[in-house]
């Protein structure tokens, strides 16, 4: 067995998620693809629909990951950029406006209209990101970096992120027992974007589909900036639930018949095509038509998707997605999803790969890894100031402070 020496020059990305954990180890110079030395991926458990639940249990899931991706990268790891999810995350449009005293925006004046752009909050939610979408001079609307413009008033609208302070603490606090600091709070969905969209599709306008395990999360770009965040509780557990009750099989085989069998349309099974369903407590098992499994899952997906069209429908934007929708996340990947999504939502749907990765290509390039590779990819363009994530340095979290410098060291 490899000896693991300590190093500070990884990056890692932590996906704690309701079905697996994930940690993803790249060398700190990374640039544009990612050369990836480590991964380390287990079975969750402790997590309900994204939030912890069991400590402890969350605890042994994280070491399990991160002894394993250790191993491959010979390196010990002590520090973790972890991705927060679940139904409590909160999306909100808001803007600020301040007055330019000295008649040139400086970078205090960047600060302070970011800072008038914060909206109250209750004492049980945290932001976790404010994300500048264009910046208004005067009456000059689009200005992507303000610095040294002349002017009297300046303005910015943000989309700003909030989530359970109890959940976010219960994040840092299984890292910590784990033996790993925190870098940075991520939200899942943003990492996830990272990985799969590309500028130009944030540009002309897309929604981003990420479903996991236990929720599902919904991000909408437009003209390059985020304008939309939302979180459905509803993801890949419950199609395992839902064949488990209508098979009548036990959870895990139906987990295992969901990933054997599965497809998300009726209408790519033959009438003939038969599976074996075992039956509950060891006795014989079943032939059943195959299309049965097929029935059972594409309506709790037609359920997704028809939610998912009204929270786009009631948004501002579902006319300016040009781009339209990149599905990603774990249950993605069943045959027909990307075509059942189409069908129903009369939009361009393509799967969400993580891409630019030079090394352990083989390893990752699956959609269930979009938000690990896209939580390094996070970590690395936060070491070089390439980020446009804003933090308050009020938070809980002790390098939030890093994101408003992170932030403004893209502009200067």
């Amino acid at each position: 067995m490899p000896t693991k020496t300590k190093s500070s020059d990884l990056v890692v990305g932590l996906d704690i998620g309701t079905t697996k954990i994930c940690a993803i180890a790249v060398n700190g110079d990374s640039r544009e693809n990612l050369d990836i030395v480590g991964v380390g991926t287990t079975k969750s458990d402790g997590l309900r629909k994204g939030v912890v639940v069991n400590i402890d249990r969350t605890v042994r899931s994280i070491k399990k990951a991160l002894d394993e991706c250790e191993l491959m990268c010979g390196q010990q790891i002590d520090a973790v950029y972890a991705g927060i999810a679940g139904h409590h995350i909160r999306g909100q449009n808001s803007r600020g406006m301040v007055t330019v005293y000295n008649k040139v925006v400086q970078e205090d004046d960047i600060r302070r209209v970011i800072d008038a752009a914060q909206v109250l909050i209750p004492n049980d939610r945290e932001i976790l990101h404010i994300l500048p979408q264009e910046f208004i001079v005067d009456d000059q609307d689009g200005v992507q970096n303000p610095l040294e413009m002349a002017a009297t008033r300046l303005e910015v609208n943000v989309h700003i992120v909030t989530g359970s302070v109890t959940s976010a603490q219960n994040i840092i606090k299984c890292c910590n027992q784990a033996g790993l600091d925190v870098e940075d709070i991520v939200l899942e969905p943003l990492a996830s974007s990272q990985a799969v969209l590309s500028p130009d599709e944030q540009e002309v306008g897309v929604v981003l589909l990420d479903i996991g395990g236990g929720t599902t999360d919904i991000t909408i770009y437009s003209e390059g900036s985020i304008v939309h965040t939302a979180v459905l509780a509803l993801g890949g557990n419950h199609l395992t639930h839902d064949i488990a009750i209508g098979l009548g099989t036990p959870l895990a085989e139906a987990e295992e018949i969901k990933h054997q069998y599965g497809v998300a349309m009726t209408e790519m099974v033959g009438e003939e095509e038969m599976i074996d369903v075992p039956n509950v407590g060891g006795r014989t098992n079943r032939r059943m038509k195959k299309k049965v499994l097929a029935e059972i899952i594409e309506a709790r997906f037609i359920e997704i998707f028809e939610l998912i069209a009204q929270e786009v429908e009631k948004t501002s934007y579902h006319n300016l997605m040009a781009s339209g929708m990149v599905i990603t996340g774990g249950t993605c990947i069943m045959p027909g999803a990307d075509r059942l999504a189409h069908a129903l939502l009369n939009l361009p749907v393509r799967v969400g790969y993580p891409e630019k990765i030079r090394s352990l290509q083989e390893l990752v390039y699956s959609p269930k890894y979009a938000t690990s590779v896209g939580l390094v990819r996070f970590g690395i363009n936060s070491n070089q100031g390439k980020l446009n994530f804003v933090g308050d340095e009020t938070k809980l979290f002790h390098k939030v402070s890093r994101r408003m410098k992170d932030w403004m060291q893209e502009f200067f």
